[in-house]
């Protein structure tokens, strides 16, 4: 009995390159606009510097830490309610292990980082439409 060999597909293939990366000291105000404008799910919260972590603001840190608290848009910034560090994937990584990897760490979007710099996002979104639809 011969084995087939299942297809191998990586972030790299199926990853989007939209992103935005934003200071932590811009406001979620800015947060959201730079969102609608560019139509993406998450910003990327730049490093202060070279030893420092990137963060991540996702829609739902938005909702849980800004809508349902009352707070200002205009007043709250993106650095206090990111999440940090940020975890990330390499872009050679097989999208199967990658689906592992959101479902052990409860993750639903991570930047693709290549050489210490972000080069990508994905999320279940690209793994199952573009990555899993290949597959078959």
């Amino acid at each position: 009995m011969s084995k087939k060999k299942a297809k191998l597909i990586r972030v790299r293939d199926v990853m989007s390159n939209k992103f935005k990366v934003m200071d932590g000291l811009a406001t979620v105000k800015d947060g959201l606009n730079a969102m609608n404008s560019s139509e993406v799910r998450a910003i990327i919260v730049d490093k202060r510097n070279d030893d420092d972590a990137y963060g991540i603001v996702l829609l739902s840190d938005l909702a849980k830490k800004v809508l349902a608290r009352n707070r200002s848009r205009s007043r709250v910034s993106l650095y206090e309610v990111m999440s940090k560090p940020v975890l990330g994937v390499e872009p050679e990584m097989n999208i199967r292990y990658c689906a592992r990897l959101f479902d052990t760490f409860g993750l639903s979007v991570a930047p693709v980082i290549e050489n210490g710099q972000i080069i990508g996002m994905v999320s279940y979104h690209e793994i199952v439409l573009n990555g899993l639809v290949a597959l078959e």
